[in-house]
């Protein structure tokens, strides 16, 4: 199956999203050999264009693409012609003159990735544009998962915490509903959206209830960059409605895995005890992340016929 760019995961079908699971599963067997890299990009170039903060993405994307054996560059926007007053889209023709196979974009503004994909003859990657999507993001997250329970079909997925800015959040609704998952959303009124019931999901206010029988448990941080108000009283009394700790945790089922797509706000939406804890995926996760974006590198810039591995 062709695939040009991976802006969102609203507009994947599921048999491209099993692709890009299925695949991540070659290149993560690769991750743990003692030599940890493979031909499969050789010649090919990588742009990491970030315009905001990043440890785990934009790590993992470089990483990834040099266990393809591809050329990464990383460009941030303190480092970049941006904070001199140049715009996104003067910033992308100069890039696209220098022939990249692939540019990889964080905005802060929604649809920033969408624009440059108009305008760039390159595979675009979103690395999450504002409060729209993050979708290697959800599809690690699902690949952690399926990982760890064999499936996703028939699970109970709940997503607790600032959702209303959250494309993490966003985009794991738009996957895992499309893979068959019941997913429940919880957190303050005032940090989930109006109307999100129409993405398939159930929303509630009392979060050991939101926890009940869940086979999943995934933490978000709140999001106070992206805040023009308070919308909580204090972090104390956030974390004592809506942080996860043991005793919120044991309503879940006694196999249940935590998720959180990180940096976590330790002692506010979760426990140090439960972050470190024996049910904690936290780090699959990140492990996941560079699997996942090895195998989308390759989907979007293999050859025709390429093996993943040569």
């Amino acid at each position: 199956m062709s695939v040009r760019h991976l802006l969102d995961i609203e507009s994947l079908g599921t048999e491209r999203i099993v692709q890009f699971l299925d695949t991540a599963e070659v290149f993560f067997d690769v991750s743990r050999r003692k030599i940890r890299k493979v031909p499969t990009l050789r010649g090919k170039t990588v742009i990491n264009l970030f315009f905001e903060a990043s440890t785990r993405t934009r790590t993992s994307f470089e990483i990834a693409g040099k266990r393809l054996s591809a050329d990464v560059v990383n460009v941030s926007s303190s480092g970049s012609s941006v904070s001199k007053g140049e715009t996104l889209l003067d910033t992308v023709k100069n890039l696209e003159a220098m022939r990249p196979d692939v540019l990889v974009i964080r905005h802060s503004s929604s649809g920033a990735p969408h624009f440059i994909a108009k305008h760039s003859s390159a595979s675009v990657i979103n690395a999450g544009d504002g409060t729209h999507e993050h979708p290697t993001q959800a599809l690690l997250d699902a690949f952690t998962i399926r990982r760890a329970k064999g499936a996703i079909r028939g699970l109970i997925v709940t997503i607790a915490g600032d959702i209303t800015h959250s494309r993490v959040a966003r985009s794991n609704i738009h996957l895992l509903t499309r893979l068959g998952a019941t997913v429940r959303v919880c957190g303050p009124r005032t940090m989930v959206p109006h109307g999100i019931e129409q993405l398939g999901v159930s929303v509630f206010d009392d979060f050991s209830a939101a926890v009940e029988g869940a086979d999943v448990v995934m933490m978000l941080r709140i999001q106070r960059e992206r805040m023009g108000e308070v919308l909580f009283p204090t972090a104390r009394e956030y974390s004592r409605r809506f942080g996860l700790g043991r005793r919120v945790l044991s309503n879940a089922k006694p196999d249940a895995i935590v998720m959180h797509p990180g940096p976590m706000n330790r002692g506010v939406e979760i426990d140090p005890d439960v972050a470190d804890g024996p049910q904690s995926a936290i780090l699959d996760q990140v492990e996941a992340g560079v699997a996942v974006r090895m195998a989308t590198l390759y989907l979007l810039a293999g050859e025709a016929g390429q093996s993943p591995l040569s």
